[in-house]
């Protein structure tokens, strides 16, 4: 993406993903996350969660790779987010975002970027920096 093409206040084209069970599994073992809130039903209530949980670094990831797919890969400078609701597996999730802001002396732009389920959730939202050429 070129800076010069980028205008405050266009969308990044949404991402729908399903964030199966087994995809999270996966996850957390990869990331030396392997615990019951991450990989099984019954040992996530008993951690008085409704179910396994996707771990929030997943969450991350996922936004991180919607910015990238639109702007670039090395384009990211910053994310920060805040969890605001549980990410449940066997669902299906949107990742969407917006340009909040340019910064012309710096060629970087300001996003907003969230999930959202089907249900209009949107347990994960952020803020993003992303420089572009």
């Amino acid at each position: 993406m070129r800076f010069d093409g980028v205008d405050e206040g266009d969308e990044l084209p949404v991402r729908e993903i399903f964030l199966a069970k087994d995809q999270v599994r996966a996850y957390a073992r990869a990331a030396g996350q392997w615990s019951p809130r991450f990989t099984d039903d019954d040992g996530a209530r008993r951690e008085g969660l409704p179910g396994m949980i996707t771990p929030g670094n997943m969450s991350m990831g996922l936004l991180t790779a919607l910015i990238e797919s639109w702007a670039g890969p090395g384009t990211l400078r910053r994310l920060g987010t805040t969890f605001r609701g549980l990410v449940l597996p066997d669902r299906t999730f949107r990742l969407c975002g917006t340009v909040t802001q340019k910064d012309e002396t710096a060629r970087t732009v300001e996003l907003d970027v969230w999930m959202e389920s089907d249900e209009g959730d949107r347990p994960v939202i952020g803020t993003a920096t992303v420089a572009l050429r």
